[in-house]
């Protein structure tokens, strides 16, 4: 492959010594593009390394393995066992998921089940998904029972899975192949060891399911996996299966119908094989101590095997690699190599997908979910597929009026700088078009009676056409702005596989939504939880136009709580760089994905939120949102920015591959380019970038972006930003400036600085500030502290009760585990040096009226204020002998010692007094050391 998992850790930072020992080019194949390179520590490692840019990210020059046996990286094994237990966690987590499951393996094994003795295989089946389900749905059960219950349930299940062994693969239980069973036991027994939190046996059970009955657990009993995980690798057996389907759609009806016959069983037996290989790669992946397998190669097959007689060019290259860059680079779109191959899959229009759907497959089930929550007309979509084509208007399709419906229409692509273009034929042949008006009114009849699929998929293009035909007059939209018509459409969306109806339809629902708010009401009403557009997100072709007919609805967070929408967003978001025109509409996806991003990580509750930006970390998301932070309209570059805040404080380690790769140039231009808005986000990312364990990096990311943007000085942007900040953004704007300005002498006064000092002082003051003022005002303090853990956590406040000789001591409220994170000797040099700077400065700037200001906030006694101010004071008397003479130390001691004193009481919490005697300590050596 093009691109190997090497490149791609290797362009996200990781320490190729650690991370990527012995890892050689071209040697594994991870479906997902992940983000984990974020450690400063392994950044670094990286700087002399040569770089190439490829859309936007930067690729680290491969090097030379050292050995002939490489061994997987262990963050490539994390993010497939991540990837696969996401299925089984859901199983967990979700009541209506566990059902299907359950239905699902139910349904397999009792629809082919006859009778005889079974010898208790299917009782030790259920019982031990009864045992499972114990095991999930009370969760209080004590530890005995559950060990128990676990045990139980793995030798049941054990039992039901060894009946796949090499005597007794083929054969069956009561008319069960063994297969079916083996496979269904092996599903479970993943749930099992997912409960035991054994995540990597877990994995490897259901990896297993693909090697017991490929063709049950592609089609039946995990599709959403197998499309997920396997598919990306074997899209050249699908794009081959379609281009012979068509061309067979030529041949008489006897002939055909032979030779569709054979060509399914060939692809399905193909496909069955490549999911059974790369089952079986990925379960050597997941062996401890594993070399890296090679890399399984499924062929196409040859035509001549179900007879056909065409000679194909594409023969030649027939062996297209089985393997993609990796499933994001596949699911995600694809690079100019792919985009030939991928081009004739995302321009299916002219294929009866109906029609071969039911040949495709040898048995269906139907959905479970969609008997439960969908209407009849979508839940009856499952035998749809099933119903012939009928003559709708028998005398529209004499005339000849319907000739663009033949299934020899393709629209063209081509490649322009790069992109694929892609020029839907069935959209000009539209425009040529002349229709009776008798059609339209038969076209409304249909889509909103009609269960025949084919049927209302030609009402979709007669009222599209119409509707171009109109140029927006008003009676025409009345006729079609109906909530019936509309959810008529909805449903064909849903039911429809032929990308040119599903994007017509996308294309006049955006017309209706653009319309009239009741519209878009209509449509929210119709799929609150968005599962139609779900499965247009997935649509490879149709990806990017389904964002922005979703953006046009604005959904709000609570109908986007499936798991899939993290992923999908970040698709869109990488490929929807041009815009999309939707007829009269045009939108950038980006700003669509940028939406929803938002709507994920702040629309639910603290927990929701901060899984939701994790799961954007571990998906590789942060490279997405920073090119975006440099790129497009200030809008989302400030959402980009705000997004990325957002994952530092969901994954605090991730903060220090932010720093090292974001542009600060890009950030410094923001701010100017937010004129009169606010910088609120800007802001906030600044924050959380500054919360750095290492002195050294935070000195590298301060000065770079002291370098400014487009020749402007960025500490007058920052002044200029401090002058027009909201009141609760300004103590931090003030902690910025004044940290970029003790980048110069401390003992030299400037304007910068007496302004943040100034403000630092003025949001101190209770009495004029709220609660989130006060709040910022702590954080403020709390930055300029100067210590932090690698997650971010300050650790100024561990550290001097460490100077105290308290943390032999500590309790777990002292968070014990952030002592001894930062008092590495290495770099407390330079983290002492900044901390006395920052004292001089603001001892000097603020005097007496910073030191009253602290005192006054310990007064009020407002928890997170008064704290850090006290541990403020407590650093900062460390270096009080360097700031003024004999009277500022009066001066400062008389201000400081009644309120330390009183800090000093027994009723005070233990970590308060021992600080406030630190602090007095500190003082008086101070007076003693001047005197």
């Amino acid at each position: 492959m093009a691109s190997s998992l090497h490149q791609l850790l290797k362009e996200e930072g990781f320490e190729k010594d650690k991370l990527l020992k012995n890892q050689p080019d071209d040697s594994t194949a991870l479906p997902i593009y992940i983000c984990h390179g974020r450690k400063s520590s392994e950044i670094t490692e990286h700087k002399d390394e040569k770089t190439v840019i490829r859309n936007g990210s930067s690729v680290f020059s491969s090097f030379k393995p050292k050995s002939d046996e490489p061994v997987i990286d262990e963050a490539a094994i994390k993010a497939v066992i991540s990837i696969l237990g996401g299925y089984t966690g859901r199983y967990l987590k979700d009541e209506s998921y566990r059902a299907m499951v359950k239905d699902k393996c139910t349904s397999c094994l009792l629809s082919r089940r006859k009778a005889g003795s079974d010898g208790g295989i299917f009782m030790n089946m259920e019982l031990g998904i009864e045992s499972i389900d114990k095991l999930v749905e009370d969760r209080g059960n004590k530890k005995e029972l559950r060990m128990k219950l676990l045990r139980n349930s793995i030798r049941l299940l054990s039992i039901v899975a060894s009946l796949n062994c090499e005597k007794s693969r083929n054969g069956s239980t009561c008319g069960v192949p063994h297969s079916h069973l083996s496979a269904c036991a092996q599903l479970y027994l993943s749930i099992v060891y997912k409960l035991e939190k054994n995540h990597r046996l877990s994995a490897r059970h259901l990896l297993q399911v693909f090697c017991d009955s490929a063709f049950l657990a592609r089609t039946h009993l995990l599709p959403d996996l197998w499309d997920h995980f396997f598919l990306p690798h074997l899209l050249h057996l699908k794009v081959w299966y379609h281009k012979e389907l068509e061309h067979l759609s030529n041949l008489g009806n006897a002939l055909k119908e032979t030779k569709m016959k054979a060509l399914s069983k060939l692809y399905n037996d193909q496909m069955d094989m490549g999911t059974a290989m790369f089952a079986m790669y990925y379960k050597e992946w997941l062996k401890i101590g594993a070399k890296v397998p090679p890399v399984p190669t499924v062929p196409l097959p040859s035509s001549s095997s179900y007879g056909s007689s065409r000679r194909r060019s594409s023969e030649s290259h027939a062996s297209v690699s089985s393997i993609n860059r990796n499933l994001y680079q596949t699911v995600f779109g694809a690079t100019t190599e792919w985009q030939s191959m991928e081009l004739d899959r995302r321009i299916r229009t002219s294929i009866d997908i109906c029609r071969l759907e039911a040949e495709e497959n040898e048995f269906k089930y139907e959905n479970y979910n969609q008997n439960k929550k969908k209407t009849h007309r979508r839940s009856s979509s499952s035998h749809i597929h099933n119903t012939p084509k009928t003559e709708l208007w028998p005398e529209t399709q004499k005339s000849g009026h319907f000739r663009f419906f033949s299934c020899q229409s393709r629209p063209k692509g081509c490649l322009v700088n790069g992109k694929i273009d892609v020029r839907n034929n069935s959209m000009r042949k539209l425009e040529h078009l002349d229709l009776p008006l008798s059609d339209l009114s038969k076209a409304i009849a249909t889509i909103c009676s009609s269960d025949v699929l084919s049927d209302c998929e030609i009402a979709i293009r007669v009222m599209t056409k119409a509707w171009l035909d109109s140029h927006g007059d008003s009676t025409i939209e009345a006729a079609l702005t109906k909530a019936p018509i509309i959810e008529g459409v909805l449903e064909v969306l849903f039911a429809s596989n032929d990308d040119a109806v599903m994007e017509l339809a996308i294309l006049i629902l955006a017309e209706f939504i653009t319309r009239s708010k009741v519209n878009r009401q209509i449509i929210l009403n119709s799929d609150p939880q968005l599962e139609i557009f779900l499965k247009l997100l997935k649509n490879s072709s149709l990806f990017l136009k389904a964002a922005v007919l979703l953006y046009l609805l604005r959904p709000k967070a609570n109908q986007m709580i499936s798991t899939e929408w993290i992923p999908l967003s970040l698709r869109v978001l990488e490929f929807g760089e041009h815009l999309q025109t939707l007829y009269t509409i045009r939108c950038s996806p980006q700003v669509a994905a940028l939406y929803f991003l938002d709507q994920l990580l702040t629309g639910f509750n603290e927990d929701r939120n901060l899984e939701n930006a994790c799961q954007v970390v571990s998906l590789g998301g942060l490279n997405l949102l920073m090119r975006n932070v440099e790129f497009g309209g200030v809008l989302e570059r400030n959402k980009a920015a705000l997004i990325i805040s957002c994952c530092i404080r969901a994954d605090g380690s991730c903060r220090h591959y932010v720093a090292d790769k974001l542009n600060k140039a890009a950030l410094i231009e923001l701010m100017v380019g937010n004129c009169k808005d606010s910088n609120g986000s800007v802001i906030a990312l600044l924050t959380e970038l500054l919360c750095l364990n290492r002195r050294t990096q935070m000195m590298k990311f301060l000065n770079e972006l002291l370098r400014g943007w487009g020749g402007l000085n960025a500490m007058h942007i920052l002044l200029a930003c401090l002058h027009k900040a909201q009141p609760e953004e300004r103590p931090l704007v003030a902690a910025l400036l004044l940290q970029l300005d003790l980048l110069g002498d401390p003992f030299r006064c400037s304007v910068y600085r007496e302004e943040a000092v100034e403000v630092i002082i003025e949001t101190l003051d209770c009495e004029k500030c709220n609660e989130k003022i006060q709040q910022q005002s702590a954080k403020a303090l709390t930055m300029l502290g100067g210590r932090f853990s690698y997650m971010g956590e300050a650790t100024t406040e561990s550290w001097l009760l460490k100077q105290a000789g308290f943390h032999e001591n500590l309790e777990d409220s002292f968070q014990k585990k952030e002592i001894g994170d930062n008092f590495l000797d290495e770099g407390e040099e330079e983290i002492e040096n900044w901390q006395k700077k920052a004292a001089i400065a603001l001892l000097n700037s603020g005097n007496k009226r910073f030191l009253a200001a602290l005192s006054n906030s310990m007064a009020k006694d407002i928890p997170s204020l008064a704290r850090a101010s006290l541990v403020t004071i407590a650093w900062m008397s460390c270096f009080m002998h360097l700031a003024g003479d004999k009277d500022f130390q009066a001066m400062a001691s008389s201000i400081l010692t009644p309120r330390l004193l009183e800090s000093s009481n027994p009723n005070r919490v233990l970590e308060e007094r021992v600080l406030a005697t630190f602090s007095l300590q500190q003082i008086r050596k101070s007076s003693e050391y001047i005197a």
